[in-house]
């Protein structure tokens, strides 16, 4: 664990390194796009951080190479090399496309060849888990297709809420350091470390050091945005841990337990921390599919300002989706230690929290209108009372 930590603590340490440089020469150059109508931002900002966290990200996997005991994950060192090409790809990309705003079928098919790489040379889904045995896929050429799909899906849901300060960054810390104690808890429970538990351990505490290290510069008000670049690049890396533990583990060999959820935590838990990045993808491609739009048209009816239209502070509606995130990818983690009915019940509990929480200012204005129908109504009522008094005195004299 230690040494995990020691490459989480490199990568955060050159990303924020790298970040004050690349915000520097930034706003030297003057290298920051204008505001545009849907973002919640008042002043141009530089979007260059995707740039800083990919330093950070191949700082941490080089030195995690000299590293004797990741030497389950470096046993094919082509399969890193050809992960670092794929996200330095895909980072160029999204730093042209934060500049030059490129077509979406450009970046499209940009993101399909990122993709293909990590499918090709790095990792592919051969079986889905299930409690009776790993199921799979069939040929190469559907594990490569459902692969390549998988991972443009989570870049596109991963770029799609990046509309808020901190928000990529903040949920990716939380959802990536469950998914991390997952892999820790069950390659500790089975005695072994096979090189896709250590893959993904490694590349996960990575891109959470990488996050930690941009978070103070992309608090709110942020300083600087980690772009179409850093987005994509979470996504890219995200998935492929995720891909690198999902596709290939066989859940028979946790001793036969009987618990069905438990068994299904492999596949539950990457699609759980991304609930709402792909809830979000889901319903951005249906509305502009059905307004006759591209898919990738930009718009101002995202999750996040849903929220903000709701009444939510900036602030608020990142911590809204925190908590929603630490109560999806913490409540599958229960699943392991708890009945399934407790899990369950407090993930209920969790969730009826966020709802509350979400639904405050709404709530607010609903209870202020009341009264002040109430208060409207009242004085109605006096004044009434006082013209009917003016007319009884009248009737008297």
């Amino acid at each position: 664990m230690t040494l995990f930590v020691a490459v989480a603590l490199l990568a955060a340490v050159v990303t924020w390194l790298m970040s004050l440089g690349t915000l520097r020469f930034a706003l030297a150059r003057g290298i920051h796009p204008p505001v545009r109508e849907r973002d919640v931002h008042a002043k141009p900002t530089p979007r260059l951080g995707g740039v800083a966290m990919f330093a950070g990200v191949v700082a941490a996997l080089t030195a995690g190479a000299f590293i004797p005991q990741f030497q389950a994950a470096y046993a094919e060192p082509h399969k890193i090399v050809a992960l670092l090409c794929a996200t330095g790809f895909i980072v160029t990309v999204g730093v042209l496309d934060d500049l030059l705003d490129l077509d979406w079928m450009l970046k499209l098919g940009a993101q399909l060849v990122a993709a293909g790489v990590i499918a090709f040379f790095v990792v592919r889904i051969t079986s889905t888990p299930n409690p009776f045995g790993g199921i799979a896929v069939g040929s190469s050429q559907m594990s490569i297709v459902l692969t390549v799909v998988t991972i443009v899906l989570v870049m596109n849901a991963v770029n799609f809420i990046d509309g808020l300060d901190a928000l990529v960054a903040g949920t990716t810390i939380i959802g990536s350091a469950a998914f991390f104690a997952y892999i820790w808890i069950i390659s500790r429970s089975l005695g072994q470390a096979e090189a896709y538990f250590s893959t993904a351990s490694v590349i996960t505490a990575v891109v959470v050091g990488a996050c930690v290290g941009f978070l103070p510069l992309n608090w709110h008000k942020a300083k600087m945005f980690m772009g179409d670049a850093g987005a994509l690049m979470v996504g890219l890396l995200t998935a492929t841990a995720a891909i690198s533990v999902t596709g290939q583990i066989d859940l028979t060999v946790l001793g036969g337990r009987s618990q069905i959820l438990p068994a299904f935590i492999p596949v539950l838990l990457p699609f759980a921390i991304l609930a709402l990045p792909l809830l979000d993808f889901v319903l951005a491609v249906l509305r502009r599919l059905l307004n006759g739009q591209s898919p990738f048209a930009a718009d101002r009816k995202h999750l996040h300002h849903r929220l903000l239209d709701m009444g939510h502070t900036h602030l608020g509606a990142v911590l809204i989706f925190y908590s929603w995130t630490i109560v999806v990818s913490v409540g599958c983690l229960l699943f392991l230690f708890l009945d399934e009915w407790v899990a369950a019940g407090i993930i209920a509990l969790g969730f009826l929290v966020c709802a509350v929480l979400t639904a405050l200012p709404v709530s607010r204005r609903v209870w202020h209108s009341a009264r002040r129908l109430a208060r409207l109504r009242a004085a109605e009522r006096r004044a009434r009372s006082r013209r009917q008094s003016k007319v009884e005195a009248g009737e008297r004299r």
